[in-house]
């Protein structure tokens, strides 16, 4: 993903269907012997032992991510998990519920709970499990690759000629909703989709800005996303050296900062 600051912001998607997919079932915790309500009543009682416990609920959610949220509204705690997650460990959960207590009552987050979670996310299992349920689940629009200016399959051919040989099997191409300058593009990999802004299609920007974005775009079809632990490296040290084979990088670059 490219933006004009070159920050790498994610966002949510929810949606329901008709397939079932199947995870271990949500029973009582191996580890601590609770279910998710009681995993919630310890840690908020650890957080804050002075405080009355409300009615918690905990309920899991045909999401389309691993998001999760809690809300406490009239003396009841809900906590909404998506359903991927309903058959992680108990120690999980746990650190789950460090995350979003300590952040509904902004206390500060053990590093070792967080740690954890991210650990748990980034197994390569549950990897592909979530890039499942964003295929099924997710909605994704793609407009197509013509716009009023560009096609957008005509700028991909020619810089997959002229830079990677011809070799990259063309994904989903389309054009933004609107002309965004905060997310000026982004490669999908659940839906096999490179988006890009429409910024780019007016005869106004110039030609070197909209090619750059969808070369940096292309990068992430051959290096893709690197996961060791906790870590997720999206711009990994062989994108970054890959890039400098686009001529006149810092002037597109400088350009994408006047838009």
């Amino acid at each position: 993903m490219l933006n004009s600051k070159e920050m790498q912001p994610r966002g949510a998607a929810v949606g329901w269907d008709t397939y079932h997919l199947t995870w271990p079932e949500p029973t009582q915790s191996a580890l601590f012997f609770e279910t998710p309500a009681e995993i919630y009543a310890r840690v908020l009682k650890d957080l804050k032992p002075r405080t009355t416990l409300p009615e918690i609920q905990v309920v899991f959610r045909r999401y389309a991510n691993a998001d999760s949220s809690i809300r406490l509204d009239g003396g009841c705690l809900t906590v909404k998990i998506a359903d991927i997650l309903e058959g992680a460990p108990a120690s999980v959960l746990e650190a789950l519920a460090y995350i979003l207590l300590g952040k509904l009552y902004r206390r500060p987050i053990p590093r070792a709970y967080a740690h954890r979670y991210r650990v748990y996310l980034n197994r390569r299992e549950i990897r592909q499990k979530m890039q499942l349920v964003r295929q099924i689940r997710g909605r994704k629009f793609v407009s197509g690759p013509k716009g009023v200016t560009h096609n957008l399959e005509e700028v991909f051919e020619r810089l997959n000629r002229e830079y990677f040989e011809g070799l990259l099997g063309r994904p989903l191409l389309g054009w933004s909703r609107r002309p965004a300058r905060g997310i000026l593009g982004h490669f999908d990999p659940s839906h096999n989709a490179i988006i890009i802004s429409r910024i780019f299609d007016n005869p106004v920007t110039p030609p070197l800005a909209l090619e750059y974005v969808m070369f940096h775009e292309m990068l992430h079809l051959r290096h893709p996303v690197d996961h060791h632990g906790a870590r997720r490296r999206v711009h990994t040290r062989e994108f970054r050296q890959a890039e400098q084979a686009f001529p006149r990088l810092k002037e597109a670059k400088d350009l994408l900062k006047k838009l």
